[in-house]
């Protein structure tokens, strides 16, 4: 397989995305049209005033636009609209199932009513279902800059979802918010029966990933790309297969890599990780799932084989049924 053909392989094959936050699929033009829309100020004149402020060169200042950002989102269509522009991303993308975050922390924060988050996001989602066979789950983030109290307050809200909501998960500003500091959280969402995810080793040393797999009894890492800091850990998710969903445009763009050549995803896949490449936060990070698998093959010259294993992985490390894995495994 030449260069070409593989960036058609890559477009034409099935896949699976497990690390995106539908807030950070708010492009632009949608911000501008919902802010007219709902009358809400944003700090931008123009539309190529926003796309200059989505450069940044952290999380904190990535996290402060993208807050910014969140203002626009008011009711139950806003969340609607958002999620069906992702949808349609999905369809254009060949991504056949998505596991998306949202945040209602986000939301709640400013008075935005939980039921009207998460019921604009799952009709979108329900639509794409029924229209062109997206499957779906959606897993609720707490922000892990406030504290554990704030948290518990949302996971009770979310029990009255629990049809909608199939799991939890932790984001938000990860230096000096070790995962330890939810581990009753998780212990009360485990008990309610959420399978749990968490953001760990993106930023935040190989010890965070320790803490999310021994405390929060994680069944999937967020980002985890310091892991190759620790041999030990390596050789524990090697064995366990334990997935971590790596976002490479994400990684370059917050500054974790200075630049895609330097991306340990091919290390990763070397050293036989359950790796997989997701968007993140494709509005602010230049690029949704095909971008990143483009831009990555390129910049790390990855072979046909390795492109193969990262979307055999996207399946087997998302929460479908075993039988659902293998029909899309197969078509690969």
């Amino acid at each position: 397989m030449n260069n070409i053909s593989i960036v058609e392989f890559i477009k034409q094959s099935p896949k699976a995305e497990l690390h995106l936050h539908i807030e950070g699929t708010l492009e632009p033009e949608q911000m501008f049209s919902l802010a007219k829309r709902n009358n809400v100020q944003i700090p931008f004149k123009n539309i190529g005033e926003a796309k200059n402020a989505y450069n940044f060169s952290n999380l904190e200042s990535f996290l402060k636009i993208y807050y910014e950002g969140a203002k626009v989102l008011l009711k139950e269509e806003d969340f609607f609209d958002l999620t069906w522009a992702y949808a349609l991303k999905c369809k254009e993308d060949n991504i056949v199932h998505t596991e998306i975050f949202f945040d209602p922390q986000t939301h709640t924060n400013r008075g935005i009513d939980f039921d009207i988050v998460i019921n604009g996001i799952y009709k979108a989602l329900t639509k794409a279902e029924k229209e062109f066979g997206l499957s779906f789950k959606i897993i609720m983030c707490f922000l892990r800059h406030l504290n554990e109290q704030e948290c518990f307050n949302i996971l009770d809200q979310a029990l009255a979802h629990k049809d909608k909501i199939f799991g939890v998960g932790l984001d938000s500003l990860e230096i000096g918010n070790p995962p330890k500091k939810f581990e009753k959280l998780f212990k009360k969402a485990a008990e309610n029966n959420f399978i749990t995810v968490a953001h760990a080793g993106e930023e935040g040393p190989p010890e965070y990933i320790w803490e999310a797999l021994n405390l929060l009894n994680v069944k999937r890492i967020d980002h985890g790309v310091q892991c190759l800091k620790d041999e030990k850990l390596v050789e524990k998710l090697s064995k366990s297969q334990i997935p971590l969903t790596v976002c490479p445009l994400s990684n370059i763009k917050l500054g974790v890599f200075d630049k895609l050549n330097d991306h340990n995803l091919k290390k990763m896949l070397d050293k036989k990780l359950m790796v997989m490449v997701n968007s993140d936060d494709p509005a602010y990070f230049g690029g949704y799932l095909n971008q990143n698998l483009i831009e990555t093959q390129a910049a790390l010259n990855l072979s046909s084989e390795d492109i193969k294993t990262l979307l055999i992985n996207s399946f087997k490390s998302s929460f479908l049924s075993e039988e659902r894995k293998k029909v899309w495994i197969n078509k690969i």
